[in-house]
């Protein structure tokens, strides 16, 4: 992926991509082209899709069997760990188990805003949850925004250390309900009215919620929405629909590849590979 090479450059090290294919019947075959990696080892590679988990587990022992010194797993978007508990019985709590065996052949762990943190505790090698709100920040500093805005007050923090950093005010959305079908969106405490806003997140799916979010700023005097989230997972041709919604810009990190994923997280990254080897945790 993208963020594997941008890495490399800013670690100074050489960038390796596997070869991977699927056979016929559809298992995965992969293979890293070198003779040994007698070093410490970064392998960048999300668990999702389930065609990536998989790879994960191979590339973990092929560099194991090539001598690698340490293995450590940059896991930008952590698939299964919204399935953190269970709900009904009958139920896995996938996000353990996911942990639980990625942490069999691993000597580090890095993840960027994962659903929840302490699902990392299910790893017993030194891990870290690395926020990209600062990097979305600078992304839009002198980018002619006024306001920063949470969908919803669960996602205040992420809007406040957004804000904070770029010297903006910030609030979060609320929905008022005044009958069964009428549904007010709106920000908490502050006025958008001629205001140029950026909606903050942490995953977009369908985008029915910030596209629904974005009209009702837009019929609230808004001068212009603008969104930006770390995972954009934009399923069921969510990208789509949001050219043809009121919104002016929207954007996401590269911790999954797609046509908008313009701010980089690989200094983040970088950096805390460095504290790392460093020692600092």
């Amino acid at each position: 992926m993208d963020l594997a090479k941008e890495l490399g450059v800013e670690l100074g090290v050489e960038c390796i991509q596997a070869a991977s294919t699927r056979f016929p019947d559809g298992e995965c075959y992969t293979r890293i082209d070198c003779d040994k990696l007698d070093d410490d080892v970064i392998i960048v590679q999300n668990t999702y899709p389930d065609g990536n988990l998989v790879e994960m587990f191979l590339l973990q022992d092929a560099a194991r069997r090539l001598g690698a010194k340490s293995i450590t797993l940059v896991i930008p978007y952590f698939g299964y760990a919204r399935q953190d508990k269970v709900f009904k019985p009958g139920e896995p709590e996938s996000a353990k188990v996911m942990c639980r065996h990625l942490d069999m052949n691993c000597d580090r762990v890095i993840t960027i805003d994962i659903h929840k943190e302490i699902i990392l505790d299910n790893f017993r090698c030194p891990h870290k949850d690395l926020k990209a709100a600062p990097v979305i920040a600078e992304y839009f500093k002198g980018k002619n925004i006024d306001l920063v805005l949470s969908p919803d007050i669960g996602a205040a923090g992420r809007a406040q250390i957004v804000g904070e950093t770029m010297g903006l005010p910030y609030d979060h959305l609320e929905k008022t309900r005044f009958s069964g079908t009428e549904v007010r969106i709106s920000p908490a405490t502050v006025d958008c009215k001629g205001k140029r806003v950026l909606i903050v997140d942490d995953m977009i799916s369908t985008g029915g919620t910030i596209i629904a979010a974005s009209q009702a700023l837009k019929d609230a005097g808004a001068a212009g929405v603008s969104v930006a989230c770390t995972h954009g997972l934009f399923v069921n041709n969510a990208l789509e629909r949001f050219a043809g919604s009121t919104l002016d810009t929207i954007l996401c990190c590269n911790t999954l590849n797609n046509a908008v994923s313009h701010i980089s997280v690989a200094g983040l990254v970088a950096g805390a590979i460095r504290d790392a080897q460093a020692g600092k945790w």
